[in-house]
């Protein structure tokens, strides 16, 4: 019998390489997704012509009565469903908690109420560890890092949510982790660093490795906000698609576990060196303009990846470079989406 998955957020860029993953090793997959998101819509139809028997609905986590009726039927259930970008839970901070906390907390309720038996996997965030103003970082020439963090930020460290989306995330994230613990749900949280690849419709205000990629390749402006010496590990979405599955396998002996996930120390990129790979890949010189630092903006996040290695047995595969070639490689092939 075919597991069947639903993927909560489904029709963007996380959730439709996931769908296509599952799909083509013939599981039933389900995508739920409101559509709000810039290339969501492309996502799906893309699916849907190369996938015909995927089921794709149109709800949102808001809709308790929905969630309840999808998730009953599920195995594995995928909350990628998101607010994503600091900016606008600063514009709209309301409307932050309501998708991000109320509707995490919905999923969860829907769970313990109609099928206790189903897995959930939730893509939380690095935001959940605020600035991190106390660790002391060092400048070099062309980017921050750590002082004392060889292997970079560890599960151990302290919450200290900083904006609206980091308060909203790391609300669902504790009620994941604590449904696991007070009902006995099959959680785990993954607390994702930049996940970047194919079909995501990177803009300023969140998907950086992607915005810049397709900036640079539609000669679109970009602009720098901080001195572009911020340092993020970045993770092809692929290498993440492998940590799912893991954990899917290793569910029983990892409920109630929370995993940082990204491309750890082996594979980090200041914006600066992203500029350079794009600068090398596309043989031309790339312009940018500085503006001042958003709120919230660590100068400094590298997930130590220590405790997936251990227990999932997990590492990325995919370098940084090459992921970001694999990148513009889609990007060129469907530049006509993004005019």
């Amino acid at each position: 019998m075919k597991t069947r998955h639903l993927i909560i957020g489904g029709a963007g860029f996380i959730g439709c390489n996931l769908a296509s993953s599952l799909l083509e090793k013939n599981e039933e997959v389900e995508v739920l997704d409101n559509f709000s998101r810039i290339g969501t819509k492309e996502n799906a139809k893309w699916l849907k012509e190369n996938y015909p028997d995927i089921k794709i609905t149109k709800g949102d986590v808001r809709d308790f009565n929905l969630l309840i009726k999808k998730i009953k039927k599920a195995d594995v259930v995928y909350h990628l469903a998101a607010q994503v970008a600091v900016t606008k839970s600063v514009e709209n901070p309301r409307k932050d908690f309501e998708v991000n906390a109320l509707g995490t907390f919905n999923i969860l309720e829907a769970m313990r109420i109609s099928n206790k038996d189903a897995i959930l996997l939730y893509s939380s965030t690095n935001k959940v560890y605020g600035k991190m103003e106390n660790i002391p970082i060092v400048e070099k020439e062309k980017r921050y890092e750590y002082k004392n963090l060889p292997k970079g930020v560890s599960e151990d460290m302290p919450l200290d949510f900083y904006s609206p989306y980091g308060c909203s995330k790391g609300c669902g994230d504790q009620y994941v982790r604590d449904y696991a613990r007070i009902y006995g749900l099959k959680t785990v949280v993954f607390r994702q660093s930049c996940i970047y690849g194919p079909h995501q419709f990177g803009i300023e205000d969140q998907g950086w490795v992607a915005w810049f990629t397709i900036a640079s390749i539609l000669g679109k402006p970009i602009t720098i906000y901080g001195d572009g010496k911020q340092v993020r590990d970045v993770l092809h979405v692929d290498d993440l698609i492998k940590v799912y599955e893991l954990a899917i396998k290793k569910i029983d002996s990892i409920k109630g576990q929370i995993y940082n996930i990204g491309g750890g120390v082996e594979n980090t990129l200041s914006l600066l060196e992203l500029i350079e790979i794009l600068e090398k890949l596309t043989g031309k010189k790339i312009n940018y303009k500085f503006e001042d630092w958003r709120p919230g903006d660590q100068k400094v996040y590298i997930s130590d990846i220590t405790k997936a290695k251990q227990e999932l047995g997990w590492e990325p595969k995919i370098d940084s470079y090459n992921g970001v070639k694999n990148l513009m490689e889609w990007v060129k092939k469907n530049s006509f989406l993004f005019k």
